[in-house]
């Protein structure tokens, strides 16, 4: 089983790296990454960090309250739940 993950991994970076025309059009910090044309201007570059911020902090507290919910109520709905399970 761990054979075929790391073969399903392998196959997946090849699959998502970009071809050798587009990687020549990107710029350096972005190359073989994506596919097509850098970003053309300065609004594109504020867009990615804008994109890449909430998706670093969804990431983050998407695990922080996955792995350490926080609620100690014994009436929260949860309880309603894992009880008739």
């Amino acid at each position: 089983m761990k054979a075929i993950l790391i073969l399903l991994f392998a196959l997946s970076i090849q699959i998502v790296s970009a071809c050798p025309v587009c990687e020549k059009q990107q710029p350096k910090i972005t190359q073989g990454l994506t596919h097509g044309a850098g970003p053309q201007s300065n609004w594109d570059w504020v867009i990615i960090t804008v994109i890449t911020t909430i998706t670093v902090f969804t990431f983050f507290y998407s695990l922080k309250y996955l792995i350490k919910p926080g609620e100690k109520n014994n009436n929260h709905i949860k309880h309603s739940i894992l009880s008739n399970s």
